[in-house]
């Protein structure tokens, strides 16, 4: 084989490159450029996602909706109906049975504010006996504990003062008791609420203003997420490299089918438990049990607070009842033992299975989106979580992550 001596190009260039490779950073410190890096950018998403929750939650919400109503607009479609007008005839329809719902809540309402007084009076009643037990208990135990005379003692003591300021009132006049002096006409100052009362009702109402007319943009945004579901499906995948659209696609329909899964599944699991306890408050004569029985199925759902959110209204309603003391404590042992049996068998059979969240990475999604959103984030915290393992379960280099959040 022939040697050849390299030419005075190479050797140029090898010239000008060699005090580059002396400044190029070792394997540790390109490490640690790289986590700096990362904990920069995650710090920009989480200032991202606090500042612009408004529009971002909005976006959210509009999205679960459009998931939860696609299949519906599907099978309408199958009727030759075109997307457009499948996606009205859908919504339409979830504004009706929003309205029905809405009215129904209403009309109990109604009869409970007729019925206010007379419930006010009962419970008023409640705790005034109550508070009569309680004072005799205590007289009891301080009857036991404590000799005799020693109340006669306390009383003679308290007795004294009162004993030597009559005398001096005898003696020196009211003047000199020490009493407050009486306010006459002149002290009197009238006070006025300098605003008026539109000011304040504007005051009261501005906080709110901008979570509803994010509220109001969320049916045109469900609207067009469905009617231009098939665009937007296709221009998403267009978005990443050929090698990496099956991928993509992957883990839009593994975020399409967790987020129904959670939601449709909350929603059967509540109605379940909306018909079990209302028709167990109807047959235990608790008044008001069309409401209070979703209300109670409702606050069930609450993730690790959903027990003692569950027993209130209900146990508020038995209270109602005259002369039926016991009835409280059953209201309250069964709508517990509901509670306990339908989030730790039913949820798991009808939600847990196609979630798939292990219950620290649900706790730590409900800590961290609660603190952010406030009561929405507790409410999205696990759609999100979901959807971000469903990603991560579809794209090869973020496997780990998905299975550290996964429950196998």
């Amino acid at each position: 084989m022939d040697y050849r001596p390299p030419s005075r190009v190479t050797v140029a260039v090898t010239g000008l490159l060699s005090p580059l490779a002396i400044f190029t950073p070792p394997l540790q410190v390109q490490r640690s450029i790289a986590v700096g890096t990362g904990l920069i950018a995650l710090a920009a998403l989480v200032g991202l996602l606090y500042y612009g929750r408004d529009l971002i939650v909005t976006l959210i919400i509009s999205a679960v909706f459009a998931l939860i109503l696609n299949p519906a607009v599907i099978l309408v479609m199958k009727l030759r109906v075109p997307r457009a007008a499948a996606t009205a005839i859908v919504i339409g329809v979830a504004f009706v049975l929003g309205y029905l719902l809405i009215a129904m809540a209403w009309g109990q309402l109604s009869t409970i504010s007729e019925d206010l007084p007379t419930y006010s009076s009962r419970i008023s009643e409640l705790w005034s006996k109550a508070n009569d037990r309680l004072d005799q208990s205590e007289k009891k135990i301080v009857d036991t504990v404590l000799p005799k005379n020693f109340l006669e003692q306390q009383q003679q003591i308290q007795q004294k003062p009162q004993e030597a300021m009559r005398a001096r009132r005898k003696r020196y006049g009211t003047a000199a008791s020490g009493a407050p002096a009486q306010p006459t006409v002149q002290d009197v100052r009238i006070v006025t609420d300098p605003k008026p009362i539109v000011t304040t009702l504007y005051r009261y109402v501005s906080g709110y203003f901008h979570v509803l007319v994010m509220a109001s943009f969320v049916p045109f945004l469900v609207y067009f997420m469905l009617s231009w579901g098939d665009h937007l499906s296709s221009t998403f995948q267009q978005l990443f490299a050929p090698k990496d659209r099956y991928a993509a696609g992957k883990s839009w329909m593994g975020i399409a089918e967790s987020t129904r899964a959670y939601v449709l599944g909350n929603f059967f699991l509540w109605v379940l438990l909306s018909s079990v306890s209302g028709l167990t408050f109807f047959l235990l004569g608790i008044p008001y049990w069309p409401l209070i029985g979703p209300l109670s199925a409702f606050f069930s759902l609450v993730p690790y607070v959903g027990l003692p959110l569950s027993v209130v209204a209900p146990v508020l309603a038995a209270l109602a009842v005259p002369n039926k003391f016991k009835i409280v404590i059953t209201v309250a042992i069964i709508t517990a033992g509901m509670h306990v049996v339908a989030m730790n068998f039913l949820y798991a059979k009808i939600i847990g299975r196609r979630v798939r969240l292990n219950p620290l990475a649900v706790t730590v999604a409900l800590m961290f989106w609660g603190l952010l959103w406030g009561g929405v984030g507790l409410i999205l915290a696990v759609p999100i979580t979901a959807a971000v393992k469903a990603v991560c379960d579809n794209v090869e280099s973020l496997e780990p992550y998905g299975r550290m959040l996964g429950e196998d």
